[in-house]
């Protein structure tokens, strides 16, 4: 089973991403801001992927992005970046710090069942 991590500050949008990817097989852990992601993967080392919103308290997601490349435990996770922010700068920032992908919100179930599926790793 792969495991994947949610990074959110929002109930609402974690249980979303849960109810999307949950039926078809992932496991999910979950963190409601960037330093407590940060903490939980680098404890969980063997995730397929992390869904990351990008505006949360204490530690956003960019930053927890950048952190996450940084340490060799995490570094080669996926990253997919969920939020509601479109703006090119924020993405090319995102991009440099490796995100593999970047949805806007709201965002589908199947579009982010298959996008997961797309960058998960084995």
């Amino acid at each position: 089973m792969k495991k994947v991590l949610v990074v959110d500050d929002s109930d609402i949008i974690r249980n979303q991403v849960i109810r999307a990817l949950s039926p078809a097989g992932f496991e999910i852990v979950e963190a409601v801001d960037g330093a407590a992601g940060l903490v939980t993967a680098r404890a969980n080392t063997d995730l397929a992927i992390i869904v990351l919103d990008v505006n949360m308290p204490i530690m956003g997601g960019i930053e927890m992005l950048e952190r996450l490349k940084e340490d060799q435990r995490t570094a080669a996770i996926p990253v997919l970046l969920l939020t509601t922010e479109g703006q090119e700068a924020l993405i090319a920032r995102a991009k440099k710090a490796g995100a593999k992908g970047w949805m806007v919100k709201p965002v589908k179930p199947e579009m982010l069942l298959k996008a997961v599926q797309g960058l998960a790793r084995a």
